[in-house]
Order: structure tokens, then C-alpha cells, then sequence
């Protein structure tokens, strides 16, 4: 019993941090838009299968800066943009904790891309829109070699992780939770 009260003491404290690193975050949209031009444009440069993929896109999200970090609690956070034919329509933050074992710290931009119109209209209607649970996502390596048009027919997110830097195992976007933000 004792051990239970204290795991939920530390997964409020954890949360606390979260909340607070959020507020003392929050950045002004033309910082996003800049930061989110400059993600975009690395994994476009460096990417075949981004580039296929953000052709037929409906919409893109960007995360050009989430930062991950854990010792035993975890979290990570970040701001993007929602970008429809090139121009953004609204700004998110993705955040989640963890439990378990973990130690390190880490950066790294992340893409989702709206294959259809119905996954779009879903996401925005989303009160906290959470990966893994409200949508499946393919996550593809930034210099895959895929045939896009057979990984794709049938996903409507598509989502690429890159630029990684830092400490820590793997990234997951499951139980990521996606919210609409007013910057700065």
C-alpha cells in the first residue's frame, strides 16, 4: 500500500513538472514558425520517402524541438504548427509522462502527416488528441527506402522522428498527447 501511494506521489510530481515546463516554455508563433520551417526543410532535404509522402499529404504537424528527459519518471514536451498548403493553421503542444526503467536525456523533431481528410478532421476535433489511442500512426525512419505509395495506402498518419541528440533509449510515440495551444 505504501509503495502504491508513493509511485502516485511521484507521478504527480512528475506531472507538476510537466504542467510548469509548459507554461515556462511557451513560445511566440513566429519562433515556432521559424523553428518548424527549418525541421521541415532538414528531413525534406534528407528524405526520399518524406518527400513522397509530403506530396500527398493533406496536412503536416510539426515538432521541430521535443524534449525528452527521465530517471526512473519521465517526459518530454514540445511546440509545433499545423501546416495546410503551406501555411499554418494552428499551433500544439505534445506532451506525455513515463514510468519505468529510464535514465537520460534527449532531443529530436517529429512529423505527422495527414493522409486523409477524415484523420485530419479527427485531430482537430480532438479535445487532447492522443497517438496510439485515437489514431494509428506509422512511424517511418527518415532515410527509409520504402515503396511510399504501398506504406501509405492504408495509414492515415504517417509520422517521421528525426534528428535525435542526446542520451536515452528509444523514442515512442505512443500515449503522446496532442493539444491545440495560443502562443505567445
Amino acid at each position: 500500500m505504501m509503495i502504491k501511494k508513493l509511485i502516485g506521489a511521484v507521478c504527480l510530481v512528475a506531472t507538476l513538472g510537466l504542467i510548469s515546463v509548459e507554461s515556462a516554455r511557451a513560445e511566440s508563433a513566429e519562433e515556432i514558425d521559424a523553428k518548424v520551417n527549418i525541421a521541415l526543410n532538414t528531413l525534406l532535404e534528407d528524405s526520399e520517402a518524406a518527400q513522397a509522402i509530403d506530396e500527398k499529404a493533406i496536412a503536416t504537424l510539426v515538432f521541430p524541438d521535443i524534449i525528452k528527459a527521465g530517471l526512473g519518471v519521465g517526459g518530454q514536451y514540445g511546440e509545433g504548427a499545423l501546416r495546410r498548403d503551406g501555411a499554418t493553421v494552428g499551433y500544439y503542444n505534445i506532451a506525455s509522462a513515463s514510468f519505468g526503467f529510464q535514465a537520460g536525456a534527449q532531443t529530436y523533431s517529429q512529423v505527422l502527416y495527414f493522409m486523409t481528410e477524415e484523420a485530419l478532421e479527427t485531430f482537430r476535433k480532438a479535445r487532447g488528441f492522443e497517438l496510439g489511442a485515437d489514431a494509428n500512426v506509422a512511424v517511418l525512419s527518415e532515410g527509409a527506402g520504402i515503396d511510399v505509395s504501398t506504406a501509405t495506402a492504408l495509414d492515415p498518419i504517417v509520422a517521421f522522428v528525426f534528428g535525435q541528440q542526446g542520451l536515452m533509449g528509444g523514442v515512442t510515440l505512443e500515449g503522446s498527447k496532442i493539444s491545440k495551444i495560443t502562443p505567445k
